[in-house]
């Protein structure tokens, strides 16, 4: 009976071990926020709510995590779409969509700062076409960040939808086609509720990592553009307040949590639903 136990037990080690790791950093964190210079309380919290800047640079942080999701699903989930449909080799394809992972952040995000430069290509060509007469202001902003966002955590979004569209039946798009609806109905009908799944996956990821990422808000978004996750950076490396870092990274993580929770509890509706166990 122990040689029956014990290969399970050993296989639940490894995520064991994650969950433990996870637990243990988040209650750090929870533990350096609460500390304080007389002792311990709320007083990080107080004074981040206090200050306007700070709050400024929270609700900029969820408009661009929305803003990145938002894109990063326009124009993932056509891709998904193309190759999931694709009858000749995906693979090729999919190893394009991953190919960026190959690549550091460090040196995709220069790679935008060449593009969306003042001097960069894409303001040198509509310059030279006569489009614009002043170079666009694409990167120390908002924009330039979305951007390079979307460039970084796009694939994330793909491959959670394309994993959902390569197992549709798609003979549930004949029988669609069989009944008179067109493909425009079929796929908003058919095709789009059954992928939802992997849509909100996606969503999540995404949304997610844009709240946590550093390397490309500060390199496209500078100072005055930045997210709370380059706030609390600077404030580790440069200020040295860890308590008040904590406290930060303590409210990144609550407001993350305040959207995935909704998006999980929809994805087991969808998912509910597209099975048929839904109401």
């Amino acid at each position: 009976m122990m040689r029956a136990i014990r290969p399970p037990l050993l296989l639940l080690a490894p995520p064991a071990l994650l969950v433990a790791l996870f637990v243990v950093g988040v209650g750090y964190l929870v533990v350096e926020s609460l500390h304080t210079g007389a002792g311990w309380g709320l007083d990080n919290f107080v004074r981040f709510f206090e200050r306007p800047d700070y709050v400024a640079v929270l609700v900029r942080t969820i408009v661009i995590a929305v803003a990145v999701t938002a894109c990063a699903a326009l124009v993932g989930y056509p891709i998904a779409y193309a190759i999931a449909r694709y009858r000749g080799n995906r693979n090729f394809l999919m190893m394009l969509v991953i190919m960026p992972w190959l690549v550091s952040v460090v040196v995709r995000t220069y790679g935008w700062m060449v593009i969306l430069g003042p001097r960069g290509t894409l303001n040198s060509m509509l310059l030279s076409a006569g489009v614009i007469d002043t170079p666009l202001r694409l990167i120390f902003n908002m924009t330039g960040v979305v951007i390079g966002l979307v460039h970084v955590f796009c694939p994330f979004f793909i491959v959670s939808v394309l994993a959902v569209l390569l197992y549709l039946d798609r003979s549930l798009d004949e029988a669609s086609q069989t009944l008179s609806a067109g493909p425009f109905k079929t796929f908003w009908h058919v095709t789009l509720p059954l992928s939802m799944p992997g849509v909100i996956t996606g969503a999540m990821l995404v949304y997610l990592l844009s709240t946590g990422a550093i390397v490309t808000p500060l390199l496209l978004g500078g100072v005055r553009d930045g997210m709370l996750a380059t706030q609390i950076y600077q404030d580790v490396l440069q200020v040295f307040d860890y308590p008040k870092a904590a406290s930060m990274a303590v409210v990144l993580l609550l407001t993350a949590f305040t959207l995935v929770i909704p998006l999980q509890w929809l994805e087991r509706r969808v998912a509910a639903r597209v099975s048929g166990r839904g109401a």
